[in-house]
């Protein structure tokens, strides 16, 4: 809060009283007050400071600001889409003058407002400077026709941006390929073929980038890559399985598995904050050694003794107590929900629950990512030993690897083949960034998913999953209303099923499989639970599958029954009837669409469901 204050050029008493309020019980102004006097004490600034200590040295000092001025009597600025407000107003100042400053950017690839970024700063440049002239950069040297008109059709959907018109000599190349999944494995499988084709083909991996609107999509695509053997790099950050939230995590699950592990126990004894510090690890080190035993084994033994002060003895005592408990469990409940009682009992979902930093949102989403992927697996014990093969791969002695990614770490590259998995609605547009900012967050999205095309030079392939687990519960998911804003003439809908034999309408990937034959579409139609919805591409799609252009699939089993059917079950259910959910409880069935409930929850609110998940109440 007090850095976001600080990018927006807000001094402790100019912080609005409503911001204020909601931020630390109220205190949140006294707070930042009470840092920048500790912060004088010490002698010190932080980041946001070096703009905002200039702001106020200009702002009070007009002859300090005249010297700056003259020496700086020409000004050029870089990415001008993506300053801040203390930027912006320290930029006006040093130009206000001469106004000899030349501004280069893209109001189209404005993506950084959760970080500060105002694209108004750009929109209204003409204003600030009057007389500027603008000129635009409209020829475009990396992609295709197809992409480029794509990419602004899409991004003409905006109401806040200049304005221009793009175009290339190249020839018109490929359309944009769109695609859709039964879920986001079969996607993972789908991208995994065509990289395998790829390599056939002798393409080099370095030219081709799978780009992620979340990082938690990365493990179902890291997982495939690993099994397929394909060399590939984490661009921006590490891969999934050695983000610290997830190595905690596993550090928990092991330790319950088998106490006995060391590495796993020193990690996690102290995260969250419990007060065991480094005396007290140390301590139990020391007894480890001498009894010839695992540091879990020597903290039972020393929360008996003196050793230990009042508070870190309780402290340690509950950990060695919860670890005991929870292994209890391994066979008395389902993994999945051990791993979430894990991480929540623990405090660790909390801790990151209460973290207010920007990643932490994201941190959450991993961590649920993690436990979803748990299902693919009997028990705790087969999903540690996948881990523990997956951590133990080698890193591809080669120069060639694919190129995986969020969005955001994107911007400034480039690649030949580009794959944008996961375009449904609350994934992208992002249901944080709509929730939170509204129409300005929505346009940010879109002018993320423009970002995302223009990094293609020659292939474009986007997809999207019919089905996702959240929380646990398979859900069904919307095609993006970004796909639907796509340009028709510029676009190519897949109707090839993939190897797994899941396609449909919208089609599945590039695979060999011709489908097993067993039965009708896992779907009835293609009309989703929100009968508004009747944008133009849910209309072609639904065209498409009453014309029987749907495709035919082997069903998926996961828990030991169809997580959905072409039919809805022989026990039909009706509206007002009383049902019970194994999750959510019981509730009151409110809607009724072939095999799909929506239903009132007592506790849990109203959700949609596959009817063989509930029973009558």
């Amino acid at each position: 809060h007090i850095d976001g204050w600080k990018n927006r050029g807000l001094t402790p008493d100019k912080v609005p009283a409503g911001e204020a309020h909601a931020y630390a019980d109220g205190k949140g102004a006294k707070f930042y007050a009470e840092y920048q006097e500790r912060l004088k004490v010490l002698n010190a600034a932080d980041f946001g400071d070096l703009l905002l200590e200039c702001l106020r040295l200009f702002l009070e000092n007009p002859d300090v600001l005249e010297i700056y001025r003259k020496k700086f009597k020409y000004m050029l600025v870089d990415e001008y889409q993506d300053t801040n407000v203390a930027q912006y107003l320290w930029l006006r100042l040093l130009a206000g003058g001469h106004k000899n400053i030349c501004c280069v950017g893209d109001d189209d690839q404005s993506i950084y407002g959760w970080r500060g970024a105002e694209v108004d700063n750009i929109l209204r440049f003409e204003k600030d400077f009057e007389g500027a002239k603008v000129i635009r950069l409209e020829r475009n040297y990396r992609s295709t026709p197809h992409i480029l008109g794509a990419a602004s059709g899409l991004i003409e959907h905006n109401q806040g941006r200049l304005g221009k018109t793009l175009h290339t000599d190249q020839e018109d190349g490929d359309k944009l390929l769109v695609r859709g999944h039964w879920d986001d494995d079969e996607e993972a499988r789908s991208i995994g073929e065509d990289l395998e084709q790829a390599q056939r083909r002798q393409e080099n991996l370095n030219d081709i980038a799978i780009l992620v609107r979340a990082s938690f999509q990365m493990r179902s695509l890291e997982d495939r890559f690993i099994t397929l053997g394909l060399p590939y790099r984490v661009i921006g950050g590490p891969r999934f399985y050695e983000r610290a939230e997830i190595r905690d995590a596993l550090a928990y699950l092991k330790i319950t598995a088998q106490p006995d592990n060391d590495l796993a126990f020193e990690r996690v004894v102290n995260v969250p904050k419990r007060g065991l510090g480094d005396v007290t690890v140390r301590k139990a080190r020391a007894i480890a050694t001498a009894n010839t035993c695992s540091l879990f084994r020597a903290s039972q033994m020393i929360v008996e003794t003196d050793e230990l002060g009042a508070k870190p003895r309780a402290s340690l005592r509950k950990v060695v107590e919860d670890f005991s408990r929870w292994r209890s469990l391994i066979d008395a409940m389902p993994h999945t929900e051990l791993a979430e009682m894990i991480l929540d009992e623990s405090g660790y979902t909390e801790m990151w629950l209460n973290d207010k930093s920007p990643q932490a949102p994201g941190r959450l989403e991993n961590l649920k990512e993690l436990v979803r992927s748990m299902d693919e697996f009997e028990n705790l014990a087969g999903f540690l030993e996948h881990i523990a093969l997956v951590m133990d791969v080698e890193r591809a002695e080669t120069d060639e690897k694919v190129n995986l990614m969020t969005l955001h770490s994107a911007k400034g590259l480039e690649f030949d083949t580009v794959f944008l998995p996961g375009w449904e609605e609350g994934l992208f547009p992002h249901q944080r960034s709509l929730d939170e900012s509204g129409r300005a967050g929505l346009e940010e999205e879109r002018r993320l998913a423009y970002v995302g095309i223009t990094r293609a030079k020659r292939k474009a392939v986007l997809s999207f999953a019919q089905n996702r687990r959240i929380h646990n519960l398979w859900q069904n998911a919307l095609p993006s209303r970004f796909l639907d804003e796509l340009p028709e003439a510029h676009v190519e809908v897949a109707e090839n099923q993939s190897s797994y034999g899941g396609g449909f309408g919208w089609g599945g990937s590039g695979g060999q499989g011709s489908g097993s034959g067993f039965g009708e579409s896992r779907f009835e139609s293609f009309e989703p639970f929100n009968n508004s919805y009747t944008t133009p591409g849910w209309q072609r799609a639904k065209e498409r599958h009453n014309k029987g252009e749907a495709m035919r699939s082997s069903p998926k089993l996961i828990e030991g029954e169809l997580v959905a059917t072409a039919e809805p079950s022989a026990e039909r259910f009706v509206e007002g009837e009383i049902v019970q959910h194994d999750k959510f409880g019981p509730g009151v069935v409110a809607h009724v669409e072939g095999n799909k409930l929506t239903i009132d929850f007592e506790q849990a609110g109203r959700k949609r469901v596959i009817d063989s998940f509930v029973n009558r109440g």
